[in-house]
């Protein structure tokens, strides 16, 4: 799994600067990329930690459930009981979900993911409990490093493009102006989540 930026960052962003709406962002955002942890759990995990609240509490949260276990994997959430992840900030449903996860982590994270596109890969997630399709998209963009990723079902990006082209009322018309940036809407995500919050989004 790739670890770091993606080999694909600099035709990506070669790609967006032409762009007339996502060009001035880049200008603005110069220095920083995507960066892949190379953990594929920990990256679904942490996601959903953030799943519908602020990045500021999931960041409160994460730190928590990072120091209760020392390190975040299926071994050291076995040990433990949801009751108790639960108890770093976690409603029950995400404490259930992770341990669940961790139970299932063989299967979770057996595919060849090189071997698969982008719809076998959400495919292959979603049929986990606990997993939809944000957190998929996002493991998908934080550990997978695919290229073209686009969340429909994610806030921050709905409002940057908005923001970028107030005509994009609906949820249709920002996929719509998202596809002009692709083959690379994960690096365009990256930029309109910086629109709104200075400091990269991780996952």
């Amino acid at each position: 799994m790739e670890v770091g930026q993606p080999t694909w960052w600099k035709e990506a962003t070669e790609h967006l600067a032409k762009d007339e709406l996502l060009g001035p962002v880049l200008a603005q955002y110069p220095d920083g990329s995507l960066l892949g942890r190379g953990d594929l759990f920990c990256t679904l995990v942490r996601s959903i930690v953030g799943q519908q609240i602020s990045v500021l509490a999931a960041d409160a949260v994460w730190g928590r459930l990072e120091t209760f276990l020392g390190e975040v994997k299926p071994a050291t959430i076995r040990e433990k009981q949801p009751e108790e992840l639960a108890a770093c900030g976690l409603s029950r449903s995400k404490a259930s979900y992770i341990h669940g996860l961790a139970e299932q982590s063989e299967a979770l994270l057996s595919p060849d993911w090189s071997a698969m596109d982008d719809n076998a890969i959400h495919a292959h997630f979603t049929s986990f409990r606990g997993i939809g399709p944000w957190t998929s998209e996002m493991v998908c963009i934080f550990a997978l490093l695919r290229p073209d990723v686009f969340s429909i079902g994610d806030i921050g990006l709905i409002k940057a493009v908005q923001i970028l082209d107030p005509s994009a009322e609906s949820k249709a018309d920002v996929v719509r102006v998202a596809e002009r940036w692709s083959p690379y809407r994960t690096a365009a995500s990256w930029y309109l989540w910086r629109m709104l919050d200075p400091v990269p989004v991780e996952y």
